[in-house]
């Protein structure tokens, strides 16, 4: 089965959705399962992972129900708020969903760069692994010497990093981002995926060219599950 493992919806409000950028404008609209499965088809995919777009409860609900819709939706990536002080009882909560496999925080956003690293968000992160569930890292380049430490400190427990760490491809920023991920893929429970990098890239005049460089470093480090 070929599984895309990254996958947003959105019914689409400014305010909330602020990440899409006006020079996204061409998704500035709603984007449902049923507009994303006639791609998938098209494309040679049999299943989708849907991820949190918000930083928000019912956005790990909204995500649920479409699952429970959608049967093409084989998992969901959701978001609790891992600082918390009942975050225990949250996961125990969500635990009861089988079609949740993990969840992420929007760290690339944060002020605080080590915010990952803080005493309550690793309270968060080590309530994880009792439930099963995988922790989705969303980062820029900078914090990759943060979620190093981060993942050396719970050898149990899976991390998925996004986006290749949102290298700046348009740029052509490669050298210590290079070094970075070489570094973390020596641990052997985090893993990477191939995804969000044309948002990083110049998405308007890309090149497939673009994205080989990146794409070969984690082939290489992380090798191809």
């Amino acid at each position: 089965m070929r599984v895309d493992a990254h996958q947003h919806f959105w019914q689409f409000d400014p305010v909330r959705d602020s990440w899409i950028t006006d020079d996204m404008g061409v998704i500035q609209k709603d984007f449902m399962p049923s507009d994303l499965e006639p791609v998938l088809n098209e494309n040679g995919f049999e299943a989708c992972v849907a991820v949190q777009a918000d930083q928000s409860e019912e956005q790990t609900n909204f995500l649920i129900r479409m699952a429970e819709q959608h049967s093409f939706i084989k998992g969901v990536v959701g978001w609790v708020d891992l600082q918390a002080e009942n975050i225990a009882e949250r996961l125990q909560h969500f635990s009861q969903y089988k079609i949740i496999k993990g969840f992420r925080h929007v760290l690339q956003g944060e002020t605080q760069r080590d915010l990952m690293l803080s005493p309550n968000f690793i309270r968060g992160v080590a309530a994880l692994k009792e439930f099963g569930f995988t922790y989705d890292i969303l980062i820029f380049p900078d914090q990759l010497i943060y979620a190093k430490n981060l993942v050396a400190q719970f050898p149990e427990q899976k991390f998925v990093i996004d986006h290749l760490a949102k290298p700046n491809i348009k740029k052509k920023e490669i050298k210590e981002w290079t070094l970075d991920m070489e570094s973390i893929a020596k641990l052997p429970n985090v893993y990477c995926k191939l995804s969000g990098m044309v948002t990083e890239a110049d998405w308007k005049g890309r090149q497939k060219e673009d994205f080989r460089p990146y794409i070969d470093v984690v082939v290489e480090n992380f090798d191809i599950d």
